[in-house]
């Protein structure tokens, strides 16, 4: 595919277009023109009208720029010009930004947050959103926020329920669990005896179960 250069006056822009141009995405074009250039060429036919590229042709004419890289078609029919304006305009669209890899490259771009397309402040906001994201991983580990709080709200009702029903909400002291219990009784004779018992406390329902 080769390559032309050729004044912006010589090329005509079709009587329609199938894509319609924000004065936003002239502006992004701008931005990227002057940092990097023209970095795709305006496809024409051989009557020197615009193909593909009208944003582009507008956003030159508008930087007071007087020529631009050019791709010229001399053999296409009119139905493929047609189709070649529309595959152009559709087929961009039809993809979708892989976010891990975008988040990945803003934040080893360390803050040069300046690029056209995007609003550098939303992007700002789209990094540091990234890296609470991350802190939650390195918190919680696999387990997703629903997981995380189902197993917080059970913990709660267990803890809630231990101390609805331990003796130690009734003001009782409570042995700890598999501690040995020591239990004074007298005998028929009037001597105290001791009996020792063991027991434990249910996880569950805070019960003291006697072994």
């Amino acid at each position: 595919m080769e390559i032309i250069k050729m004044k912006l006056a010589d090329l005509v822009k079709p009587e329609k277009n199938v894509r319609i141009h924000t004065e936003q995405q002239l502006k992004e074009f701008q931005r990227s023109i002057n940092m990097f250039g023209q970095i795709r060429p305006i496809v024409i036919d051989e009557n020197n009208t615009i193909l593909a590229g009208n944003g582009l042709y507008d956003t030159l004419i508008a930087m007071g720029k007087e020529t631009a890289d050019v791709y010229r078609y001399d053999n296409l029919t009119e139905n493929q010009k047609k189709k070649l304006m529309i595959a152009d305009n559709k087929i961009f669209s039809l993809g979708i930004e892989n976010l891990d890899t975008l988040n990945c490259f803003l934040e080893e771009l360390q803050g040069d947050l300046d690029i056209p397309g995007f609003d550098e402040e939303i992007l700002k906001q789209m990094v540091s959103d990234a890296e609470d994201v991350t802190d939650k991983i390195a918190e919680y580990g696999t387990l997703d926020d629903e997981e995380i709080q189902r197993m917080k709200d059970s913990a709660v009702r267990k803890e809630q329920k231990i101390q609805q029903t331990t003796p130690e909400s009734a003001g009782e002291p409570v042995p700890d669990p598999g501690i040995p219990v020591t239990i004074r009784q007298e005998s028929p004779d009037g001597e105290e005896a001791a009996e020792i018992r063991k027991s434990i406390i249910c996880p569950e329902c805070g019960k003291k179960i006697w072994l």
